[in-house]
């Protein structure tokens, strides 16, 4: 009878997380709601991509009385596993009022990608660029057709 080895493959999903902070917050407690989740991802072997943050926006209907709130986008890369342990932060914080967070497919990832380079770029230069480089593979996949 052989020993049985198991291999622990490390799977690395690209994920997009939107989460939405109270208003009444200041500008240091938003941050600071901010950095703790993203200690919560990097205590966790997550690799934060991208991170924007949308400020104070309109909500399209009322949560808890509240009409406006802070919107936070974080895009990174983690363990399956990593997603219920940042949703429990997220539940458990009183500041969060929302979140979302999703796994990207591979289109989902590549747009994100693209739309991460058009705005870090943010020149009129860089989307005629990107514009000219779609009606490049545009035209190559014609001619291969």
């Amino acid at each position: 009878m052989q020993p049985q080895i198991l291999i622990y493959i490390k799977v690395m999903n690209n994920y997009e997380t939107v989460f939405i902070l109270t208003p009444v917050l200041s500008d240091a407690q938003m941050k600071e709601a901010v950095e703790k989740i993203k200690e919560t991802l990097a205590s966790h072997n997550a690799e934060i991509v991208n991170e924007e943050n949308w400020g104070l926006r309109k909500l399209a209907y009322p949560i808890n009385k509240k009409t406006t709130g802070f919107y936070q986008l974080i895009e990174f890369k983690s363990e399956p596993n990593v997603i219920d342990i940042l949703e429990t932060q997220f539940r458990r914080d009183e500041r969060v009022i929302r979140f979302l967070t999703f796994r990207q497919d591979k289109f989902a990832a590549e747009y994100a990608a693209k739309r991460r380079n058009l705005k870090s770029s943010g020149s009129k230069d860089a989307k005629k660029e990107a514009k000219a480089s779609k009606v490049k593979e545009e035209e190559t996949s014609n001619k291969e057709d």
